[in-house]
């Protein structure tokens, strides 16, 4: 019988449970010292300042959308077949979530998610990859053909970001069957639907409604002059009398 610790590798153990965007311990007065970069090698979560000593090892850009972290799908699935996990276009770029996020309420009906119940878009089954290595553990006990070797992952040649995303985001459809490279349920697909039934969707919704609840409301306008009244006409009107002198004693 696998265990989860014996069937997932210890590189993607570390990677759904390291706490990303906490201030480095290192470098506490540098700028920009969020650590949103991981190390494969390692399994350690490093800051931008940190990242010269492992220029040569496998390393990942963690980035955060409405307060959690994602990554980026064209990264991840160099490392682990991503197919079916409902993923989000923002920036350009194609994201999924790391882990499951809270919800207050569970749905029981319609496309849920296999692991934590959230509601999903057809035709997606997690909603995160954390999800998705959870059930493939426990119906499986291995992921086995799952996992891609790759022996080097540099980061970009633009370099690091902030790693923030915008809250505008579609979500993407999935695609075909994993392709011979290991990518995985995601080419090929140029449709896009609105954000739905997801706890993102209902933090947009709210913002944008307080942001227009707040634009709405105007004051009545006064106007510039008061109108005219009757007896404002009559004074108009009123001609001036002969001028009287004073009587002479």
């Amino acid at each position: 019988m696998y265990t989860y610790s014996a069937a997932v590798p210890r590189w993607l153990q570390f990677l759904l449970t390291e706490k990303f965007y906490n201030a480095c311990l290192i470098h506490p007065e540098a700028k920009k010292n969020e650590k949103n970069v991981y190390c494969l090698d390692c399994c350690i979560s490093l800051c931008p300042h940190c990242v010269s000593p492992h220029a040569s090892h496998r390393l990942l850009q963690i980035r955060r959308y409405v307060y959690h972290d994602v990554i980026r799908v064209d990264d991840v699935a160099k490392l682990i077949d991503c197919s079916y996990i409902q993923s989000y276009k923002t920036n350009s770029a194609k994201v999924v979530f790391l882990n499951q996020r809270p919800q207050t309420k569970k749905c029981s009906s319609g496309n849920i998610c296999s692991t934590c119940d959230r509601s999903l878009q057809e035709p997606y089954h997690f909603c995160s990859l954390s999800c998705k290595v959870s059930h493939l553990v426990k119906t499986l006990g291995t992921l086995s053909g799952y996992l891609f070797e790759c022996n080097y992952m540099p980061l970009s040649d633009s370099g690091l970001d902030d790693g923030l995303m915008t809250p505008d985001s579609v979500l993407e459809p999935v695609g075909s069957n994993r392709t011979s490279s290991g990518s995985g349920g995601y080419g090929g697909v140029d449709c896009r639907t609105t954000l739905a039934c997801t706890a993102t969707t209902e933090i947009v919704r709210i913002v944008r409604k307080k942001r227009s609840g707040c634009s709405t409301f105007r004051p009545p306008c006064r106007p510039a002059c008061s109108p005219v009244t009757e007896i404002t006409v009559n004074s108009m009107n009123r001609r001036k009398g002969n001028p009287q002198r004073a009587p002479l004693y």
